[in-house]
């Protein structure tokens, strides 16, 4: 059995967002401003600009190859080692952000449910999600498509009624909420070097996005659908960022936000809609829910593309009667579920270990996209009728930025356990990568060895 092209374009454009807009905005934000303060949103609108960027060559590429996904390419421009590494750490990193989703899940539940601990919750959403992975991809794509979908109307509305709030449009208790823009140390509280430290936040909560890199397998006429979403969903994901955390920091002053519940809950209660509290808090759990639907989307399609190229098990291509990869999803879900321990072992300190995880591998990952692409555009069999802007420059300039930030990562004392951990798993899935070869090599000999036995 093959995967099903039954993923349709706003299935595609949805699970983008969906991706993107997780515990990145509606837990991440309260880390990022507490680096960078009210300026945080330049790191959003600079991260953004190397999205569009990245984005642009997965769309390029998937036109100049049909019917080839991300994975793909990257094992075209560099070989087997290369795209052995690079598909089992964005594995590993969506295995990480999965893990993340439904700790903050579990976390925000507490909003409600104060006596249960944070691991049996975290370990419930890990149950559900689990169970809509084995939805056939339809189905699956039908419930991202809702799931993503509740979560962005309602952050149009906490838009419009902040905004409202903010304006004196909507009469509060009379506090001068512009002033908080200008006080505790002003704007830029910690300087562009704050800017810059946000950065690696930044890009975990960008990351997912490229997650449509792996739906061409699954979508029909994704070379021609493809530019089209990401010239909707990039403008989409900036605005849905920047624009909340300028009202939250209008709101509430930036250095009073809490890391331990999500900023949207604790500005619309500081404002006295406490009502409006309870609702958003049920809209941040399916939006952090929704994120970890599409990383084990993400994680299993990956397995499976790697396992087809024989750099997985044979077993996780396999794929069930009703398009699943099976036991793509069965190996996620054991990962996923015995993650939710971490909550049990460490919840003080969860977030601050797994977060700076996703940052770097999504920054490696981006950094491959774009020397594939750097490497691919002379060897393209068909004129892609898409192309980014400024080829070579802007790649490689973005291809250096992401560099710098991976570099500024592991100088960062606050993420040390966090450096090794990443280095660790990217030597060895290096050292793996080498077995991994020879043992192709090997069964490619043997293939040709008998086949000549048997002519």
């Amino acid at each position: 059995m093959e995967l099903q092209k039954r993923l349709l374009p706003r299935h595609i454009r949805l699970m983008a967002l969906g991706g993107a807009i997780g515990t990145g905005i509606f837990k991440g934000t309260s880390e990022t401003v507490s680096i960078a303060g009210p300026a945080v949103i330049f790191s959003y609108l600079f991260a953004g600009l190397l999205l569009l960027v990245v984005m642009g060559a997965i769309a390029e590429m998937a036109i100049a190859y049909p019917g080839m996904n991300m994975k793909g390419f990257i094992h075209k421009a560099f070989g087997m080692n290369v795209s052995f590494v690079i598909g089992w750490l964005y594995c590993f990193m969506w295995l990480v952000v999965c893990i993340i989703e439904v700790i903050a899940a579990g976390s925000f539940l507490q909003y409600w449910f104060p006596s249960m601990s944070l691991w049996s919750l975290s370990f419930i959403c890990a149950l559900f999600i689990a169970a809509i992975n084995f939805m056939n991809v339809k189905h699956y794509g039908e419930f991202e498509f809702w799931f993503a979908g509740i979560k962005i109307t309602m952050i149009v509305l906490f838009i419009i009624l902040g905004a409202a709030i903010l304006l004196g449009v909507i009469p509060s208790d009379g506090s001068e909420y512009a002033s908080n823009y200008v006080q505790h140390q002003g704007f830029f509280p910690h300087g562009w070097s704050g800017i810059f430290s946000a950065m690696l936040i930044v890009i975990f909560s960008y990351g997912g996005s490229e997650l449509i890199g792996l739906t061409l397998t699954e979508t029909e006429g994704a070379e021609k659908i493809l530019p089209k979403v990401i010239k909707g969903v990039i403008g989409r994901i900036v605005l849905f960022y920047t624009l909340p955390i300028l009202i939250i920091c209008g709101l509430i002053p930036w250095n009073e936000i809490s890391s331990q519940a999500s900023p949207f809950v604790q500005v619309l209660g500081a404002v006295g809609l406490q009502g409006s509290a309870h609702i958003m808090n049920f809209v941040l759990i399916t939006a952090v829910l929704s994120a970890a639907n599409s990383g084990i989307y993400g994680c299993t399609r990956m397995l499976h593309s790697l396992s087809i190229d024989r750099e997985a098990p044979k077993r996780f291509s396999y794929v069930s009667k009703n398009g699943v990869p099976l036991y793509s999803v069965i190996f996620s879900t054991i990962v996923l579920i015995a993650g939710t321990f971490v909550a049990y072992v460490s919840p003080d300190r969860v977030f601050g270990y797994l977060m700076a995880i996703p940052g770097f591998t999504v920054s490696i990952v981006w950094i491959s996209i774009c020397l594939a692409q750097l490497k691919l555009r002379k060897t393209y069999t068909k004129e892609a009728h898409f192309k980014v802007w400024g080829f070579p420059y802007v790649t490689l300039f973005t291809a250096i930025a992401l560099s710098v930030s991976c570099v500024v990562f592991t100088f960062s004392e606050e993420n040390r356990v966090s450096i090794f951990i990443c280095l660790g798993i990217v030597i060895l899935l290096t050292v793996c990568s080498v077995f991994a070869g020879k043992k192709v090599v090997l069964t490619e000999e043997n293939t040709i060895l008998k086949s000549k036995v048997q002519g």
